[in-house]
């Protein structure tokens, strides 16, 4: 089965294909913004144009207009293509990455989020999340407890704020080719965003009368 993984909801933009979980060809840039313009070509120029059996894409928390983009595409290549389209957290991805090298670690996961603030949440050694994503100031995350080790965007400040004591550090950005580490239960055909905090604008229907 060909698996197109798409991951857009940090500052980088990460695509990557797979037969099976046979890792066929990857692209990953750290661009910040632009992913609107940047994962289209992305995914043309992988072999085949991309064109996969199954999609895989990110659900956030992260940046709200990454991981739109992200699930625009999905679904209208799953649309044209007849794929099944499956959403996993962000946040899981970046904790499965921090295992490779820390076999059987608890983590702690914190990345950048809104308005200054960190996206933080916790998972256990079997991948799975222990906590509900928070969006937190970066003083309010540091006074939370946390795992031994932290990963992230964010995990540098996040260790320097606590004084860095007996903390494993692994400063990380959800890379598309580590899809396969994610444990199998996280993948959901329910492609709701995972915003992490409230919207910005409050919906008409939700507005009280002058």
């Amino acid at each position: 089965m060909r698996v197109l993984a798409i991951e857009t909801a940090s500052e980088a933009c990460s695509i990557a294909l797979f037969d099976d979980e046979r890792l066929i060809a990857r692209d990953h840039r750290v661009i910040g913004r632009g992913h609107a313009e940047a994962l289209v070509p992305m995914i043309g120029a992988l072999p085949d144009k991309g064109r996969a059996d199954r999609i895989l894409v990110s659900l956030g928390p992260g940046s709200f207009t990454g991981v739109r983009i992200g699930l625009a595409t999905a679904r209208a290549l799953g649309f044209a293509w007849g794929a099944e389209v499956r959403g996993y957290p962000t946040l899981a991805l970046v904790a499965a990455q921090a295992r490779v090298d820390h076999p059987h670690a608890a983590v702690t996961v914190c990345v950048t989020g809104g308005h200054g603030e960190w996206f933080v949440t916790d998972f256990g050694a079997d991948g799975m999340p222990e906590s509900e994503a928070a969006s937190l100031t970066p003083d309010a995350a540091a006074a939370r407890a946390c795992r031994t080790v932290v990963a992230g965007s964010r995990a540098e400040e996040f260790a320097a704020l606590r004084g860095g004591a007996e903390l494993v550090v692994a400063a990380l950005l959800p890379d598309a080719s580590a899809v396969p580490l994610l444990p199998a239960d996280l993948l959901t055909g329910n492609l709701t965003p995972i915003y992490g905090r409230a919207p910005d604008a409050t919906p008409m229907s939700g507005r009280v009368p002058a």
